[in-house]
């Protein structure tokens, strides 16, 4: 929204704007209002992932319960999680919500396959449950950053393994020295 210049002095009667130590004094009190003014004019955008300021984006993604980008990613990255984790949030912990999420990290094919996960009673099969993900590239993400994801993605009683370009990255051998998460 613009305003004039003196929107708040021209609010005033004309005997009062007229002198000149009262419109001195209005003023300050108008440039005060004036950034208050320019805050609440801007406050529809602050939720916007285009435009809101990175730190705030890399928030909003992190409460939506997306896992966090390392800082130092590009901005349009982080731009792309929030978008991706608000589109996506009903389908997190599922095969579609690992795709997309993939899909965005890697900007390469994404496969996955898996157990699956309903079964009729005392039909299931025996085992955990398992889901293997397999991409060309890490993408910008790296593969330390992209083994984060997928498991901080899938459900925590899913046996993963993650393949990138051919090699099986996780479970990785020092991996299990750490203490293998899943």
């Amino acid at each position: 929204m613009t305003r004039t210049d003196d929107w708040l002095l021209a609010q005033l009667p004309a005997a009062l704007a007229a002198e000149d130590f009262f419109a001195r004094f209005v003023r300050i009190f108008q440039a005060q209002g004036s950034t208050l003014l320019a805050h609440a004019d801007n406050l529809p955008h602050l939720a916007d992932p285009g435009v809101a300021p990175v730190e705030l984006v890399r928030w909003m993604t992190r409460w939506l319960g997306s896992p966090g980008l390392d800082p130092s990613y590009p901005e349009d990255m982080h731009r792309a999680m929030l978008r991706t984790a608000a589109a996506t949030l009903q389908w997190r912990g599922t095969r579609r919500g690992l795709v997309t999420l993939l899909d965005l990290v890697t900007g390469g094919q994404v496969r996955v396959s898996e157990s699956g996960g309903v079964w009729p009673q005392d039909e299931a099969p025996d085992g955990p449950p398992w889901v293997r993900v397999e991409v060309d590239d890490a993408g910008r993400v790296g593969v330390p950053d992209l083994v984060d994801l997928v498991l901080d993605e899938v459900p925590a009683h899913v046996r993963a393994e993650i393949v990138v370009g051919g090699r099986v990255v996780w479970p990785a051998v020092a991996a299990t020295a750490e203490g293998a998460r899943r």
